[in-house]
């Protein structure tokens, strides 16, 4: 099993994947990104950029994220249940990462953790695993 972590102090983004526009051009929808969205993109893509891997990950991966916003008012790893979702922030993550050849396939996430908390010091980090196909491995009894 090969595991790399690291975590990316920044201020994450909460422009998602799911902002994409639609105009219409000679009758038909053409799909484009707003402005905050492409930033959101080059953002992820400078800091991601540090962590390159030398090959990319083969076979099953378990992504790991914590999503850390700037604490304000609340409590240093209070959760945050406001928006973005979980899901719409790490499709845009995964997919800069599959850009940047971490991976092959973003198809190889097999197992996805996802939080997201308001935290003293803010930024995104990232553990990936290779998992075997055994589907028990790390999991716990319920």
């Amino acid at each position: 099993m090969m595991v790399k972590k690291f975590f990316m102090p920044m201020i994450p983004p909460t422009c998602t994947y799911q902002e994409k526009q639609v105009r219409v051009v000679n009758g038909k929808p053409v799909f484009y990104e707003p402005a905050e969205l492409v930033a959101a993109r080059q953002k992820l893509r400078d800091y991601l950029g540090q962590y390159r891997m030398s090959q990319p990950l083969e076979g099953a991966v378990r992504l790991t994220t914590w999503w850390c916003f700037p604490r304000g008012k609340h409590h240093d790893g209070e959760y945050r249940i406001s928006r973005p979702d979980t899901d719409n922030l790490v499709k845009m993550l995964k997919d800069v990462m599959t850009e940047l050849r971490f991976w092959k396939d973003d198809a190889q996430v097999a197992s996805e953790v996802i939080e997201k908390y308001w935290a003293e010091i803010p930024g995104i980090y990232i553990k990936l695993e290779t998992v075997s196909g055994n589907q028990d491995e790390g999991r716990t009894s319920p």
